[in-house]
């Protein structure tokens, strides 16, 4: 069953400055790459957004040296450092909270957040997902369309809500499955969707940074 949608919310760029950005990562950070790339080649400040720092649920991946090598701040907040669940969630509420985010984007980040993180960044959490939402939602996404016998998957940019993958779409790509993708098992065509998926989040996030959005049960309006 999918999660209500997000509650009707506008949110309007400052005007006189970027959009703050806090990117969370798990991994090798091509994502977080791609958004520090965008800003970088906007110098001007006409990408309409910068990233203020980088969280991650591990220490010593690939995504935190990214970051480090761009002069960011970075935070760690691991599950197992924490009694439970929702200790961890609100240990990462306040981490990411202290730099102040307009937005905050999950580039590769395999937690699933919880009540306390939602209710201060719900409507302004952007995730990124390697299938045509609402089709093959959770983590095996890419094995399950293969499975299916779809003759095209793609990516899907949505804000998160409490349900899995059940968020408010905001833009999605198309890729297509060949016969080949079958042989390696959808390596070559996560590979594909990757490409794509990079793309999207980079222009979905300028776009929302420089034009405001606003929700409206399951559309997401940017003017």
């Amino acid at each position: 069953m999918s999660s209500p949608p997000l509650r009707a919310r506008p949110w309007t760029p400052a005007g006189d400055r970027p959009a703050r950005l806090v990117v969370l990562v798990s991994g090798s950070g091509t994502n977080l790459q791609a958004l520090l790339d965008a800003v970088a080649a906007a110098p001007d400040g006409s990408y309409g957004a910068e990233i203020v720092a980088v969280g991650a649920d591990r220490d010593g991946i690939a995504g935190l040296g990214r970051a480090e090598r761009a002069g960011l701040p970075t935070f760690v907040c691991r599950l197992g450092d924490h009694p439970d669940r929702a200790a961890w969630d609100r240990a990462l509420t306040e981490a990411t909270a202290r730099f102040a985010p307009d937005l905050v984007v999950s580039a590769g980040f395999m937690k699933i957040v919880g009540k306390e993180f939602l209710a201060r960044f719900g409507g302004r959490f952007i995730n990124t997902h390697p299938a045509l939402l609402p089709s093959f939602p959770g983590a095996h996404a890419v094995r399950d369309a293969l499975a299916y016998g779809v003759g095209v998957t793609g990516c899907t940019v949505h804000f998160v809500d409490d349900g899995v993958d059940t968020g408010p779409v905001i833009a999605q790509g198309v890729v297509e499955v060949r016969d080949e993708d079958h042989e390696d098992g959808g390596a070559a065509l996560h590979e594909r969707i990757k490409e794509v998926e990079r793309r999207l989040l980079v222009d979905v996030v300028g776009r929302l940074a420089r034009n405001g959005y606003r929700i409206e049960g399951r559309k997401v309006q940017i003017p």
